[in-house]
């Protein structure tokens, strides 16, 4: 099983958790006070994009891990694997 190892990947995975946590709390209490649907469903969809954006940067991080640990590329195909790691990355964001 593959565990996220690199601690500045999982530190900002879990902080991009918490601030949809807190997105998450919002809603609730909108809900509470009665405010609009309107305006809910506006935050239902800024957290729906936050959790979507973690998902695909703790995927990246798994990949890059993953490849690394496979390939222990030299410094010069290092680079060229951050540019197609970043070209993927790119890639999969659109398809959400």
């Amino acid at each position: 099983m593959t565990v996220l190892t690199d601690a500045d990947a999982r530190t900002e995975v879990l902080n991009r958790l918490r601030r949809a946590e807190g997105q998450i709390r919002g809603v609730q209490r909108m809900i509470e006070e009665g405010e609009s649907c309107l305006k809910i469903g506006q935050q239902f969809s800024a957290v729906r994009k936050a959790l979507d954006s973690t998902y695909l940067r703790m995927t990246m991080c798994f990949m890059e891990q993953e490849l690394e640990n496979c390939l222990q590329p030299d410094e010069s195909q290092k680079a060229n694997m951050e540019t197609m790691l970043k070209d993927m990355e790119t890639l999969l964001a659109r398809m959400g």
